[in-house]
């Protein structure tokens, strides 16, 4: 969606388990690296090193957390948040500051409408995701994996319009009274995972799955043949074999009949599109551009030529290590086209494209050494200011774009607790961009009493002549259980003068709102909560986004719809408020 500092500023989720893979600048020392810890549960943050045996993993099942290492301390278990009632639609409820005016239940269309696993379209969706060899994988998680294909995602907003991305397509809503919203079309368009922007009459959707279709057909392709003898246990995935039909990218709706929306293009590109920004030129009032963010597995040429998968010292021409531009013209959107395909990650005395990387973080195995950062998970922009900021899987990235067509990186920064680079937020001034850790992928539960709370949360850092320097870490301070996919995840500011407020989804561990006016001490002052789904299994579930629009906070829940809040005054907020004026005066 469009990020800018004032509504929804962070970027979508993690890359599922649905889609297979795919010298250094260092402004800041946060934190000296964290010792060796064997993750509990497996990692989907990045697919492309994903092994064939973790196949045979069942990611879902909820484990305990190890011992906490030295130094590091956990959320808190006591908190009223960590023992709520399991539920779907009946799970309890927490909350401070936040009242819980309406639950949208997704539409039928997006629902799998099946509890067997057994059941023809249970696994026709689960053929279609291509999650490996099905013989590994228990029927019982066959089923679970075709529900993530109907995952709600993220979400937009223009004038009185809602905008609810989901992998099998998006719904739109009406919010003039949000209290009483109301859906008013549905457009069933798979390929996931559905990031949403919109501008005037377009609208613009990320597609990076393999059963996307040009046509937004819901058929997918044909199943794929058996890996030829002896290729099972090859480290590295096939590719799915070429379709004319398939699509990957970013499509353009016309939604002038905001009931009957149209598709008036679609962009394709080599890695397809994670996420996308929508970014604006001030001197350029005919044209708007798409930033777009590709994570996935890079498609054979056979499929879209030009389109390479290999190291930068095989091929310079390489699509990893870059991100696309898509120059999208309002009165002809017909005609969007990529112009350009930025190298964000360039060494500039080198010239090597892989020019930055994460500097070494943990893993499942212990520290891990550096590894190359080779795309962009979600990317905010500041227009006003001409900036960017990058989450970039391994670096956080400060971008020039006064130039939409050819951004330039002007910082760049990594930090050893950080797993995944997910996204990022700015301050109403501009003087802090807050990054997130999607430790785990959207698919762990990291928010236990046990996990470390500088891993999977918050860094804010200080921006300054564009040079960034970390403050502090902010993380969910409620204790979540072992069946609750939970960590840092989107969010946007809310406009109050001189603070800096923002709200946010942590998945499963509901909705956070966090006071970062001074960096170094961020604190909580409002939130909202759900027991677990289900307390034996790992479903996906919870707050995907918790976005501030025109009064309200709308977020977008993963496998139940789309909740609508309002803003309650609360006690810890002016107590907090009020023991820092007595600590000025003294």
């Amino acid at each position: 969606m469009k990020r800018v500092p004032s509504l929804a500023v962070c970027g979508c989720g993690a890359a599922l388990i649905l889609c297979f893979g795919v010298g250094r600048m260092q402004a800041q020392k946060p934190a000296t690296p964290p010792q060796a810890q064997a993750e509990a549960q497996k990692s989907a943050t990045a697919p492309a090193a994903k092994e064939p045996e973790d196949e045979e993993e069942n990611p879902f099942a909820p484990e305990p957390a190890p011992s906490l290492p030295p130094g590091m301390t956990g959320s808190d278990a006591n908190d009223p948040r960590a023992k709520l009632q399991p539920g779907l639609y009946d799970a309890g409820e927490a909350s401070v500051g936040i009242r819980h005016l309406l639950l949208l239940k997704k539409p039928d269309a997006f629902q799998l409408g099946s509890s067997d696993p057994d059941d023809p379209k249970v696994q026709k969706i689960f053929g279609q995701l291509r999650i490996g060899n099905s013989s590994k994988i228990p029927k019982p998680m066959q089923l679970v994996i075709a529900q993530l294909a109907f995952s709600n995602s993220d979400l937009a907003f223009q004038g009185n319009h809602l905008f609810q991305g989901n992998f099998y397509g998006v719904n739109i809503f009406d919010i003039s009274n949000p209290a009483n919203a109301t859906l008013l079309t549905s457009l069933v368009c798979p390929g996931g995972q559905g990031d949403v922007s919109a501008y005037k009459n377009l609208l613009f959707m990320s597609v990076e799955m393999p059963n996307g279709r040009l046509d937004c057909g819901a058929q997918g392709f044909p199943p794929e043949p058996p890996a030829p003898a002896g290729e099972e246990k090859e480290k590295k995935r096939r590719p799915p074999a070429a379709q004319k039909d398939r699509f990957r990218g970013v499509r353009i709706f016309d939604i002038s009949d905001i009931k009957n929306p149209k598709q008036a293009a679609a962009v394709q590109t080599c890695r397809g599109s994670h996420t996308h920004t929508l970014v604006t030129d001030p001197n350029d009032k005919d044209n708007v551009y798409i930033y777009v963010s590709g994570t996935s597995f890079v498609r054979q040429t056979e499929e879209l030529a030009g389109c390479s998968g290999e190291q930068p010292d095989k091929d310079p021409n390489t699509a990893l290590f870059r991100i696309d531009v898509i120059k999208v013209p309002v009165a002809a959107p017909q005609d969007a086209k990529v112009v350009s395909s930025p190298r964000v990650f360039i060494d500039p005395r080198t010239g090597a494209l892989n020019g930055l990387n994460n500097g070494g973080t943990h893993g499942k195995k212990g520290s891990e050494k550096p590894a190359d950062t080779n795309q962009c998970h979600d990317i905010t922009v500041y227009t006003a200011l001409g900036l960017a900021a990058g989450a970039c899987s391994g670096n956080g990235l400060l971008l020039d774009i006064k130039d939409p067509v050819h951004p330039k990186r002007v910082d760049a920064v990594n930090d050893p607790n950080y797993s995944y680079w997910h996204s990022a937020s700015f301050s109403n001034d501009g003087s802090k961009v807050v990054f997130t850790d999607e430790w785990g992928g959207g698919l762990g539960a990291r928010c236990r009493a046990n996990d470390p709370n500088k891993w999977g949360a918050d860094a804010i850092f200080q921006l300054k002549d564009n040079k960034l320097s970390f403050a502090n870490y902010y993380k969910l301070p409620a204790a979540q259980g072992d069946s609750e996919n939970c960590v840092a995840h989107n969010g946007s500011l809310i406009p109050v003068p001189g603070r800096d407020i923002e709200v946010q989804a942590w998945y499963q561990g509901g909705v956070s709102i966090v006071d970062f006016t001074d960096p170094a001490q961020p604190f909580e002052i409002a939130y909202f909560d759900r027991g677990p789904i289900d307390p034996k299994m790992l479903v996906l579930g919870g707050d995907w986004s918790a976005y501030w629009y025109n009064g309200y906070i709308y977020a977008s829940e993963i496998a139940r719809g789309l909740d609508v809040f309002e803003l309650t005054p609360t006690k810890l907020q002016r107590c907090r408020r009020r023991s820092k004026a007595l600590r000025a005066r003294t």
